[in-house]
């Protein structure tokens, strides 16, 4: 993890920064005015961070609580979407093109992340634009309300979103932003890459070297950042992303990962009726999955790299997608 510079110098300024902006806003009563589980977050930030308490009380004064928020995260679950319903949802002519372009127009940036990380370019761009579209659609929220509302008005995850409430203020005293400014996801996801804040504060890197990491408005960082994650998750430059198998006999689906953890090798496998269309060595783990698509059932085996895709997100068919739009940005772009 790259440390973030300037943080003692920062500090102060930061905490002045939100007394000027506490006193500019006037903050009156808030949602979370008076509430017993603000007030006891805020007494802990204070002991185990050195947060002025006032000031961080000021803060959540003006903090809301978002019903609609609530409404999203207990939504029930929509069916489960086969393969051939959930790849059009981020495949399509339209992110292609816009990915060709969001891969010119960053070059040179892209090359770099890819020489100091050994991720691909078309992956970074195209996990961008999985997530956001490029940019399009990073989230209206205030984090700030977003983080709030779930870590104490939506007690089944109030432990993890607490937990990443209190990251997200230390990274707006690290980079010296004001708290309340900050946009996401209903879930609190943030910028190109949808960084949860404590991914933020792990994985994010001043890519340009302004002294500052941003995600939400600076390509750069955002591009730099993803990169790191996926380094950091064990992606290996110039390794396969996954392969596709052909398969036989009684025992296939007995091959089958539960799960995303890949637990069975491709002995095993092989031994169950699978075959890779690559040669892979026999005491290679990989993750087998069967994807219902277009033409029928589909069968794959998923290595390194595609199990590195799944720390962004543990879905097979979201590792899939970027994996094949990603390849798809890499033929769009050969032929414009």
């Amino acid at each position: 993890m790259q440390v973030m510079r300037g943080w003692a110098a920062r500090y102060a300024s930061w905490v002045g920064l939100l007394g000027l902006f506490g006193a500019a806003q006037g903050a009156v009563a808030g949602d979370y005015e008076g509430s017993p589980q603000v007030a006891e977050f805020v007494g802990e930030m204070t002991r185990d961070y050195g947060f002025a308490g006032e000031q961080l009380m000021d803060v959540f004064r003006q903090a809301q609580r978002k019903q609609s928020i609530l409404d999203a995260i207990s939504r029930p679950a929509e069916r489960v979407k086969q393969w051939k319903e959930y790849r059009p949802i981020f495949i399509s002519d339209a992110r292609v093109a816009r990915g060709v372009d969001f891969w010119r127009e960053h070059e040179a940036v892209l090359a770099r992340a890819e020489q100091e990380y050994g991720v691909p370019a078309q992956v970074i761009v195209s996990i961008i634009g999985v997530e956001t579209f490029y940019g399009r659609n990073t989230g209206n929220y205030r984090v700030i309300d977003a983080l709030s509302t779930l870590g104490f008005d939506y007690p089944p995850r109030a432990e993890f979103f607490r937990k990443e409430l209190r990251e997200f203020l230390l990274l707006a005293r690290e980079e010296q932003v004001d708290p309340l400014t900050l946009k996401g996801s209903y879930a609190g996801a943030m910028g190109l890459p949808q960084f949860m804040p404590s991914s933020f504060r792990a994985y994010a890197v001043d890519f340009d070297g302004d002294g500052h990491i941003n995600i939400w408005s600076n390509p750069d960082d955002a591009i730099g950042s993803a990169a790191s994650y996926f380094k950091r998750h064990g992606w290996v430059a110039g390794e396969p992303v996954v392969i596709r198998a052909d398969v036989q006999g009684e025992r296939v689906d007995e091959g089958l990962t539960q799960g995303i953890e890949p637990v069975k090798t491709v002995g095993e496998l092989r031994a169950l009726g699978w075959s890779s269309h690559d040669a892979l060595p026999d005491d290679m783990p990989v993750t087998a999955f069967r994807l219902e698509g277009e033409n029928g059932p589909e069968y794959w085996m998923g290595l390194k790299n595609f199990y590195a895709i799944t720390r962004y997100n543990r879905s097979v068919m979201y590792a899939m997608a970027v994996h094949q739009l990603s390849d798809l940005l890499v033929q769009a772009r050969g032929t414009k």
